[in-house]
């Protein structure tokens, strides 16, 4: 795991986020196994909480759901031997933005729009998009710029 972090409450400033934000930033590097996703899980929610989305909120709940969603696909769908995933978090007043990223180029998930609903054939997985598009405000996929690989980002909701 590495911290592109300074210091646990470091706030840093944001590109290309919206300008009205308080630019609240936290991003680390996992190693693409269900620990470092439990561990992103973890850590996503101690900062949601430190930055005043306090434990036992909808909005709470539902940010580390997304994180937790995300992480797990990375990990799942997205491994590459010897490669982590990177996840941050962003947020912002009403607003938190999650974005997954890791080095797998030739998986990639379905467009938001292109899911419709629980399908029977899905079974013991494929659930976890399912779940972000229905807790998300949006969300959506880009490949990575600069590297091989793809991020998948969600935008939910704060009070």
């Amino acid at each position: 795991m590495t911290s592109d972090n300074l210091s646990p409450t470091d706030t840093t400033q944001l590109d290309g986020f919206s300008p009205h934000l308080d630019r609240r930033v936290f991003a680390l590097r996992f190693t693409s196994t269900a620990r470092g996703a439990r561990l992103a899980r973890r850590l996503v929610a101690v900062r949601l909480d430190e930055w005043g989305v306090a434990y036992g909120t909808c909005a709470h709940e539902t940010v580390v759901l997304v994180a937790a969603e995300l992480a797990s696909n990375a990990v799942r769908h997205g491994h590459v031997p010897g490669r982590d995933f990177r996840l941050s978090l962003r947020v912002a007043v009403g607003l938190a933005r999650v974005e997954v990223s890791d080095t797998r180029a030739e998986r990639v998930p379905p467009r938001p729009g292109e899911l419709s609903g629980p399908r029977p054939e899905l079974g013991d997985g494929g659930r976890g998009l399912l779940l972000v598009d229905a807790l998300a405000e949006r969300w959506g996929w880009c490949p990575r710029p600069g590297a091989p690989g793809k991020t998948v980002w969600a935008e939910c909701a704060l009070p």
